[in-house]
């Protein structure tokens, strides 16, 4: 008796899965997929459908809609975790020059310091936000780190957070890394990067879908949220970027991606401070 196997290949995404495929995505995380992401989502889920040993889509958009584990898994393998260490490096610099003095003196004076990378990914983000708080002088930024400084990194996905949580990465990537800093964080073992001891003490990673309730309570001096609203539809933009405003500080600061803005009724909580730099009124 043979065994029939397919490939990604034999597979045929109708409009029908697709249409079904895009509502579950939306409503479930927010991510917005028209037509021109067809081929990432039947790349991205053919994977999924031959693990699984399915016919095709039609019977993985079945499951879909049947068995919460197999959404959660499509959703994740839907997720794009394009990243790098100090991507978008003007946000470091900002933070560096108009926040971190701030932000060391209120954690001298025993004031609680608070960061949310609220997209994280594989960690690179709130790795590379960690250094620039602690800087570039080991002494000090290890006394930085017995204060009570803590910073929240969130994603959606866990297999990312695993990644992040082990803070080894290719050895290539150390080039994306400021020198001032990667001689002071930073340690080569073989071929892998691996994060300081001090940087993974104030991060706590945590799964967590933007769309669902928070369980935060007190305000954050800033909040990373990067190239993730370019996925969501207007009126989830506005809904999140109210709801950033409500755990922002005034002072504080607001850091979304290169083609990302501020809209919507929060728009007057926030004033520009710089390329896609928003300052928390008040």
């Amino acid at each position: 008796m043979s065994v029939m196997t397919h490939s990604a290949a034999d597979y045929t995404l109708d409009p029908a899965s697709f249409a079904t495929i895009a509502r579950i995505t939306h409503a479930h995380a927010g991510i917005t997929l028209n037509d021109g992401k067809r081929q990432l989502v039947y790349s991205r889920l053919a994977k999924q459908i031959r693990k699984r040993g399915l016919s095709g889509f039609g019977e993985f958009v079945e499951l879909m809609q049947s068995d919460a584990q197999v959404r959660r898994e499509a959703i994740f393998a839907l997720t794009t975790n394009h990243t790098k260490l100090f991507r978008e490096n003007h946000h470091f610099d900002h933070f560096a020059q108009a926040l971190r003095p701030r932000l060391i003196e209120a954690a001298e004076r025993g004031r609680p310091v608070r960061l949310w990378s609220s997209a994280s990914s594989s960690g690179e983000e709130p790795y590379s936000l960690a250094m620039t708080l602690l800087g570039d002088n080991r002494a000090a930024g290890a006394r930085l780190v017995q204060r009570d400084v803590a910073m929240l990194a969130t994603d959606l996905a866990p297999h990312v957070l695993s990644v992040a949580k082990a803070g080894r990465y290719p050895g290539e990537m150390a080039k994306d890394v400021p020198e001032r800093y990667r001689r002071v964080w930073t340690t080569m073992e073989g071929d892998q990067m691996v994060m300081a001891p001090e940087l993974k003490r104030i991060i706590a990673y945590r799964q967590l879908n933007l769309l669902d309730p928070w369980p935060m309570q007190g305000k954050f001096d800033a909040i990373f949220c990067r190239n993730v609203m370019i996925y969501f539809d207007e009126p989830t933009k506005a809904r999140l970027i109210e709801r950033f405003a409500e755990l922002l500080a005034p002072g504080s600061f607001l850091y979304i991606g290169h083609s990302e803005r501020v809209i919507g009724p929060a728009t007057d909580a926030f004033e520009p401070a710089g390329n896609t730099i928003y300052r928390r009124r008040g």
